[in-house]
């Protein structure tokens, strides 16, 4: 773990410079704004520990696939959105000495994100080979209310004597990616220039043809002075613009960088000049401060809609803020073909791709805090697919319009290169499905079942269908060969999770199919016709629900992980020494095949969603067994654990799992950070507050609500949107106040009575659990 980030309500800090943990600081305070973001990188050269990273949301390249052998079935490629312009560089000489903070002697430093106003400081006091002292104060934004620009300041100080700069100003296309599997280059250099007042570049991506276009626009000048461009140096995929200064002592030299940065995703190529220059146009008459007013006002209006405030506990407020800081910069919800990646704008692992995180823990946070269409985009993104989801799953042998949704996809084809992974852990088409569930049960719009989700769902129950067989030995449905959510055990038998989920899928499905069929709905007979499924088809799926196998052990009343769970050695967790943690860093892989240990929730992943199906007596033994048996190595598991916990009046416990998936990222809790942050885990963190601690579910239509408050915690705050409806929910010692603050009536329950919250009224509770 690191613990040096200072505990703040509203900003991360770290205030000493440690350059061998620059690529976990780089993630820690990356900034974006939905649509592009940025590791945080520095502006000037650094011969140290970086991991170079801007990205582009959609911008996407299929990187051939890298195996040791081949299998048939295997994707050909890794989908990864990529490295992209960089547009920040400043290549500064300090009296001709290369302004690097490896090398010289820094005796200040403070990196600072501030999120409640969307932006990246930087100070440092450095003391060159020659003894020139300078100070830089460097500022940064991804503009949330322009979200194709960004600009930054950067400003240095004369602190001991005169000194001369040399200010080169970069804007360089010729990037590459660290992870690339053969070294290739993702780019191709389609021009560069001067334009106006400006530089650009233009680039193409190989084999999926994107073109990005990035203009730039830099300013220099000191309190007596505006300067202007000395040289310009042109190369393959980079501009950069040349600048002299003479700083007195005491003075300050002000350097600003404002880019638009536009891309053939959203504009039609021959358009995208033009776009540039309006993008930088609409700025002209802004100073920098104003551009922060306008970050800090768009900013306010997602906190308004999103904060939760916690009373007694700094260091658990500044991690929930930080998580729905990352959730809220890397996906706004505005373009249905873009999905949350679960590095987000942060680091190159998982390939900023889409994987089953979406539907099982971001729906919730968006559900809540945002319109109904941001979630309803996230599942049309997966409604739009579905056709790809078809040919994967015939790739793989399966026919008659069965669907398997890919392990990881940015256009809908499977890309993911691991066999126990692509070919095997499948349970991602039930967390999809489950996901249409949720949004209906929270919404309330059945019409969404019609017009897009039962398509889904019935491509997603043929598959079920012929994922499982008939055991005549058991005389029972199985299912062979899976990994479940625990990715610690691969290719195993009836994991107890994945066959429930498909039994459940199937249910589900048919619920929707009896609707259906009901005259109300006469008016879909196409729909009917298109999905063309009869009453033969339904009955197989009913027998399958009705004689699904689950492995089970009587002795202690607990359905087991998968077959053969017992046959291991069942060793707490508590009694492994923490040398050997993160395991996965310190175990052979066959070593952990082959343990108890449980890398993320599995059997409890299915309590959790599934919750109305079992008793607090069956959770609570399915949580006493599993828990201690849980490494937590992945970022999606604490949070289930929290909230289950919280369920079972397990406070402390519940406490414990909120810190570790709240800091997950800030205290580097796996070792991992570095690579970027744990983007889609951190709705989970948003799940623990409310689903866990708040106790919020739906339930008959109604907003219901159970809260309990943490020892640590005087209080929290929340904000939630629910069928129209604005609600408050202040939670306190003495009990819990909901609060409409909108004009819509809201239908509550909570663990003692059921009311109508009429618009802009309260409603005091007098107790919490």
């Amino acid at each position: 773990m690191k613990t040096y980030i200072k505990h703040h309500p509203w900003q991360i800090i770290e205030d000493t410079f440690r350059p061998e943990h620059n690529e976990f600081s780089e993630s820690i305070f990356a900034i974006g704004n939905g649509r592009m973001g940025q590791r945080a990188n520095f502006e000037e050269d650094f011969s140290g520990k970086s991991l170079q990273g801007s990205y582009l949301a959609g911008i996407y390249y299929p990187d051939k696939t890298r195996v040791g052998w081949w299998k048939n079935g295997y994707p050909e490629y890794f989908a990864k959105v990529i490295n992209s312009v960089d547009w920040i560089g400043l290549h500064i000489l300090v009296n001709g000495q290369v302004l690097d903070l490896a090398k010289a002697k820094v005796t200040a430093f403070e990196r600072r994100l501030d999120m409640q106003q969307g932006m990246l400081y930087r100070s440092f006091v450095v003391e060159m080979p020659d003894g020139a002292q300078i100070k830089v104060e460097a500022s940064r934004m991804y503009h949330l209310f322009a979200s194709e620009t960004a600009s930054l300041q950067y400003r240095i100080a004369a602190l001991s004597d005169d000194i001369t700069l040399t200010v080169t100003s970069r804007l360089n296309a010729e990037v590459t990616n660290r992870d690339s599997n053969y070294d290739e280059k993702f780019w191709e250099s389609v021009g560069q220039g001067r334009d106006g007042d400006g530089i650009f570049v233009a680039a193409r991506t190989k084999k999926t043809g994107f073109e990005v276009y990035a203009m730039l626009e830099t300013s220099i000048k000191t309190a007596t002075a505006t300067y202007g461009v000395q040289d310009t140096i042109i190369s393959s995929g980079c501009m950069a613009e040349v600048y002299s200064v003479n700083l007195a002592k005491s003075q300050t030299c002000s350097i600003e960088k404002r880019v638009a940065i536009v891309t053939s995703q959203n504009h039609a190529v021959a358009q995208l000049k033009e776009v540039a220059h309006e993008h930088l146009r609409a700025f002209r008459g802004l100073d920098f401060d104003q551009l922060k007013e306008k970050q800090a006002a768009a900013w306010q209006t997602v906190w308004a809609e999103s904060d939760i405030e916690i009373s007694g506990d700094v260091a658990a407020q500044q991690a929930i803020r930080y998580n729905i800081f990352q959730l809220n910069q890397t996906y706004t919800g505005e373009d249905e073909r873009l999905n949350i990646g679960p590095k987000g704008f942060t680091g190159e692992k998982y390939g900023g791709v889409t994987y089953w995180d979406t539907e099982a823990y971001c729906i919730p946070f968006y559900l809540a805090t945002q319109s109904p269409k941001i979630a309803r985009n996230l599942l049309i993104y997966r409604h739009q697919q579905l056709d790809k989801a078809i040919e994967n799953a015939a790739k793989l042998g399966f026919d008659k319009g069965a669907a398997l949704y890919p392990m990881v996809t940015i256009n809908g084809e499977e890309c993911h290169n691991e066999w126990e992974i692509t070919f095997e852990e499948i349970h991602r088409n039930g967390a999809i499905a489950f996901a249409i569930y949720n949004y209906v049960r929270y919404t309330g719009d059945e019409d969404y079942i019609w017009s897009h989700g039962l398509e889904v769902l019935v491509a997603i129950s043929r598959f079920w269908a012929q994922r499982v067989n008939w055991s005549a030995e058991r005389g029972q449905y199985v299912m062979l060969g899976v990994t479940g959510p625990n990715e610690y055990e691969n290719n195993v038998n009836n994991n107890w999770y994945t066959n429930r989920i498909a039994s459940w899928c199937l249910e589900y499905t048919l619920e929707c199919l009896k609707k259906l069929a009901q005259p109300k709905s006469d008016n879909l007979s196409a729909l009917k016709a298109k999905l063309a499924i009869g009453a033969e088809e339904q009955q197989k799926w009913q027998h399958i629900i009705d004689n699904m196998y689950y492995p089970f052990d009587a002795q202690r009343d607990v359905y087991l992980q998968q077959d053969g769970f017992l046959d291991k050695e069942l060793i707490p967790v508590a009694q492994l020494d923490s040398s050997q943690r993160p395991i996965n860093q310190h175990w052979s892989w066959d070593r952990i095949l082959r343990s108890c240990y449980i890398k993320q929730a599995d059997v409890l992943q299915g309590f959790y969603f599934l919750e109305d199906q079992f008793d607090r007596d069956t959770l609570s033994r399915h949580y006493e067994f599993y828990e201690p048996l849980t490494v937590h190595e992945s970022s999606l598991s604490p949070c289930v654990h929290a909230i289950l916990a919280a369920k079972l009046n397990k406070a402390e416990k519940a406490y414990e799992f909120y810190l570790r998936t709240s800091r997950l990222d800030l205290d580097d809790y796996n070792n991992d950070t570095e690579d970027g942050l744990h983007i889609t885990s951190m709705a989970g963190t948003w799940m623990t507050i409310v689903e866990g601690f708040a106790g919020m579910r739906i339930k008959a239509g109604k907003l219901y609500l159970n809260p309990m408050l943490p020892k640590e915690w005087e209080g929290y705050k929340f904000r939630v949107l629910f069928r129209g409806s604005t609600l408050l929910i202040a939670v306190h010692a003495d009990g819990y106040t909901i609060e409409n603050i909108s004009g819509t009536a809201a239908h509550i329950q909570t663990a003692t009575e059921t009311f109508i919250l009429s618009g802009l009224s309260k409603k005091q509770v007098p107790q919490v659990r």
